[in-house]
């Protein structure tokens, strides 16, 4: 009887960076997206907010895509035929909500080499702040793991038995070696980044210490973080409210002339917004329109 492959917690952020593929050469050996972490991942587990979704099939037989949104970005979901289950219950979804994902993970790659990272649902269900919650505490426990392995793994060298002689799981062990071989030393800057805006969500009002360096590698050209004032991110959040005259969503272009009024810069109403979508306050219903959750 086959195992059943884990699903992985991990941020969005990290699985759209993803872009090796593996198969083992046995005839029924599943597929893997090796991330940058060392991730060896045929399933997931995600979690955030339904922020919109679409029927590219038919009636009869829909294709629905959806979009998930995370502190750090946003998981692609598509669900038609062969997952029924799933299917259903996105047709009966009206975002935004909270849901929870449980799927494996595809990958396509268009003529321009780019590769685009999906999830095929097995099941989709709405889920309450508890859960989601629950959910980024979990992703952001997960990934200092593989940061501090990995960080292991590049002090020791070696190959995957070596890591597995110094008791690192031989999943993780194999996709590690992997993925240096193949995405080299990571930027953990940016997964640092990452967990600070998670814990930042978790914890509005506290200035966490993740007890985390940036050795991982060498960040010659890491970027400043901006500091995105809380005032500012009121004075847009009414301002939405203010402009979303038909319960669809704000003009982004109006939003813009609004808030420059009141002394935000174009640059600085990207900064804000984009700030208060990692923070699952605001989404784009459609393009071009910004709407409160």
């Amino acid at each position: 009887m086959m195992r059943r492959e884990p699903a992985w917690r991990m941020f969005s952020a990290e699985l759209n960076s993803s872009s090796m593929t593996y198969k083992g050469e046995e005839e029924k050996s599943p597929s893997y997206l090796i991330t940058p972490l060392g991730a060896k991942v045929n399933r997931v587990l995600a979690a955030g907010v339904l922020t919109d979704k679409e029927n590219v099939g038919s009636e009869d037989e829909p294709m629905w895509r959806a979009r998930v949104n995370d502190p750090s970005g946003s998981f692609y979901v598509n669900a038609g035929r062969y997952q029924p289950e799933a299917s259903a219950a996105l047709a009966d979804l009206e975002p935004p909500k909270l849901v929870a994902v449980v799927g494996k993970v595809r990958t396509f790659s268009p003529d321009d080499g780019r590769v685009f990272v999906s999830i095929r649902p097995e099941s989709i269900v709405e889920v309450d702040e508890a859960v989601r919650e629950a959910w980024v505490l979990e992703a952001c426990r997960a990934t200092m793991e593989r940061m501090r392995t990995l960080k292991l793994a590049v002090a020791a060298g070696g190959t995957a038995e070596d890591l597995v002689k110094q008791g690192v799981p031989r999943q993780l062990a194999s996709g590690m070696t992997m993925a240096l071989d193949y995405y080299g030393v990571p930027d953990s800057g940016r997964y640092i980044r990452v967990l600070q805006e998670a814990f930042r969500f978790l914890l509005p009002d506290e200035d966490v210490d993740l007890g985390l360096t940036e050795d991982v590698s060498s960040i010659a050209d890491k970027e400043e973080r901006v500091e995105v004032d809380v005032d500012a991110e009121d004075t847009l959040m009414d301002l939405i409210d203010e402009l979303d005259s038909d319960g669809k969503g704000a003009p982004i272009s109006k939003l813009i002339d609004e808030a420059q009024s009141k002394d935000i810069s174009e640059v600085g109403f990207e900064e804000i917004s984009n700030s208060l979508m990692d923070k699952g306050l605001i989404y784009e219903p459609v393009l071009g329109k910004l709407k409160r959750i």
